[in-house]
């Protein structure tokens, strides 16, 4: 089962990657993670998104950095303590999330369709079983949704 499930990540991960790369060659996973949960979330701290993360703050600093040099992500003042600084999506990250979720989206779908018909509602039974095991919220089912990675 791991091995199966190792195969499986291994393709969606290139799926994600070839997603992005003909959105934005210049930008990592990380860092289109980070775009993710800007997106999803809505403005956070540093903190607040080091921990969403699963990183270090000083892990998170530098790679705003590079998304606000980039343009893609910008700082401000957090209206409750004005000590707090809050990192929001620019228009043009925002954009970035949502081609590279589009094109994703047309990917797996082009992968589902060249599946048998019959094994495609085992397919979903077990990916929902997995992904609500390890924590991951789910995706709403239309075309202007999100994936949350």
């Amino acid at each position: 089962m791991v091995s199966a499930l190792l195969t499986a990540s291994r393709l969606l991960v290139a799926v994600s990657a070839r997603s992005l790369a003909a959105v934005e060659e210049s930008l990592t996973l990380p860092q289109f993670r980070m775009l993710v949960v800007l997106d999803g979330r809505g403005p956070l701290s540093l903190s607040g998104l080091a921990a969403e993360l699963e990183v270090q703050p000083s892990t998170a600093m530098r790679m705003i950095d590079r998304l606000v040099a980039a343009g893609m992500v910008a700082r401000g003042v957090s209206a409750e303590d004005r000590r707090t600084s809050v990192i929001s999506l620019t228009k043009e990250g925002r954009r970035i999330v949502r081609e590279a979720t589009d094109r994703r989206r047309q990917e797996i779908a082009r992968i589902v369709e060249a599946m048998p018909p019959g094994q495609r509602r085992h397919l979903i039974d077990a990916l929902q079983a997995f992904t609500e095991a390890g924590g991951e919220p789910t995706v709403a089912n239309t075309s202007q949704a999100h994936a949350n990675w």
